[in-house]
């Protein structure tokens, strides 16, 4: 019988979970043996899931769970150098060469486990079954929203903390902007991340113009940012992406004095908007890289979970029909992972 293992996120501002009790439901109706660990921090309570029937474990007893035992997380695991023999779905961020995926790589290797990273579930069309790219751009834009109202106000943009549901943080945005109108350029506008950003802006009465690969085939920079109060770069970065707003936009006029970078990928070579080296926090959302007039970036890097309950419920429901298929891990999303895997492996 096939067995997932659903534990407790152990980073910081971590509430999200990828599979709701409904989906252990749904699991156990169909012969699979779920165990879902305790969390005093996770969105969805742990007697919600211990109502479903499946077996409760404490914080962290996926390091001792049977071998054959496949784990079930969203982030990174604690970065404590042992092996890992099981089989992890998750976001390992460790094919991009990136320094700590290399470790994360060979603590897999130490033990003849296995990633099946969940940024690398591709349907045979080679699109993402599962992202939360949606609520990224919802959140990116309502956090870059507020610091357009600080700096209306005169102040630095204030921490952000989870938000209980969405109708909150869209209350809390629309409350800071007041009566004032502000326009944005959203580039990746028909992505998953381009609508939920244009989503928040429609819901607070910022107008958007909605650009994607047509717009900016000639290449850039372009100007037009320039001329709109805010900025959206919802597009990964990769080679060919040309750069959306250079250095020279620090000196150049501009009505632009926000930049929401949702896609957030400073390291990269090919980062469309290279006016900055690091992510922001939650303590500071924004990194202000000119004064005179104020420009300020929004680079956090794990928005969704400023919205763990819907980013959790809409993550999970995209997800499930791919574990109602993990009694066979050799062919479909699976089997592609587990591919992606071997080629990757140290």
């Amino acid at each position: 019988m096939t067995h997932l293992w659903v534990r407790a996120e152990s980073r910081a501002n971590e509430q999200r979970v990828a599979i709701t009790p409904d989906g252990v439901r749904a699991l156990m109706a169909a012969g699979l043996d779920v165990t879902v660990e305790d969390s005093p921090t996770r969105i969805i309570p742990t007697d919600a899931y211990r109502d479903t029937g499946c077996r409760i474990a404490t914080q962290g007893a996926w390091t001792t769970a049977p071998t054959d035992a496949i784990i079930l997380g969203l982030k990174e695991l604690p970065e404590n150098g042992t092996a890992l023999p099981h089989q992890h779905i998750m976001f390992g961020h460790a094919f991009k060469g990136q320094f700590s995926g290399q470790e994360l790589l060979r603590r897999f290797a130490a033990a003849d486990g296995t990633l099946l990273d969940l940024e690398y579930l591709l349907d045979d069309q080679n699109r993402r079954v599962a992202a939360f790219g949606y609520w990224a751009g919802y959140a990116g834009a309502a956090v870059t929203a507020l610091a357009l109202a600080a700096q209306n106000a005169g102040q630095a943009c204030a921490p952000v903390t989870a938000w209980p549901n969405a109708d909150t943080m869209l209350n809390d945005v629309k409350t800071a902007l007041g009566t004032s109108s502000a326009t944005a350029l959203i580039i990746g506008a028909k992505g998953r991340v381009g609508t939920g950003a244009a989503d928040l802006c429609n819901a607070v009465g910022i107008t958007p113009t909605l650009w994607d690969m047509a717009e900016t085939a000639s290449g850039g920079p372009f100007p037009e940012i320039l001329d709109h109060d805010l900025f959206f770069n919802c597009i990964l970065a990769r080679p060919g992406t040309p750069v959306f707003v250079g250095p020279d936009a620090l000196t150049a006029p501009r009505r632009l004095r926000a930049i929401g970078d949702i896609a957030c990928d400073p390291d990269s070579d090919y980062n469309p908007v290279p006016l900055y080296s690091e992510a922001s926090t939650w303590a500071d959302p924004v990194l202000r890289v000119q004064d005179t007039p104020p420009l300020d970036i929004m680079s956090i890097d794990n928005l969704p979970s400023l919205l763990p309950l819907e980013s959790s419920h809409d993550f999970a429901e995209q997800l499930l029909p791919y574990l109602l298929q993990l009694g066979d891990l050799e062919t479909g999303v699976w089997g592609r992972a587990r591919d992606i895997y071997q080629s990757h492996k140290l």
